[in-house]
């Protein structure tokens, strides 16, 4: 089989940190790590910011923050959306 690719890689990933990975497909993602500086650092970054959310508690999302995340969401989403045909 040959080498990941970068692309490979970044889709790889997610499952690769939880651990659900096919065997296979795990070695693979090590080979790449290990010979591309630019995924290694991915990784790393990734790894390391698992390991500190790991450990905190959740917290609650101030009312404020949830109303302006939501507004925010609406706004981008109807961006998205193409202008309705009126019939």
């Amino acid at each position: 089989m040959s080498l990941l690719t970068c692309k490979d890689f970044l889709h790889e990933l997610n499952e690769y940190l939880d651990e659900t990975t096919d065997p296979e497909i795990r070695r693979r993602v090590e080979e790449h790590i290990s010979e591309c500086p630019n995924c290694w650092v991915v990784h790393n970054t990734a790894q390391k910011t698992l390991k500190i959310f790991k450990g905190m508690e959740p917290q609650e999302l101030p009312a404020d923050v949830h109303s302006r995340l939501m507004a925010a969401l609406e706004k981008k989403r109807a961006k998205g959306k193409p202008p309705s045909n009126p019939a």
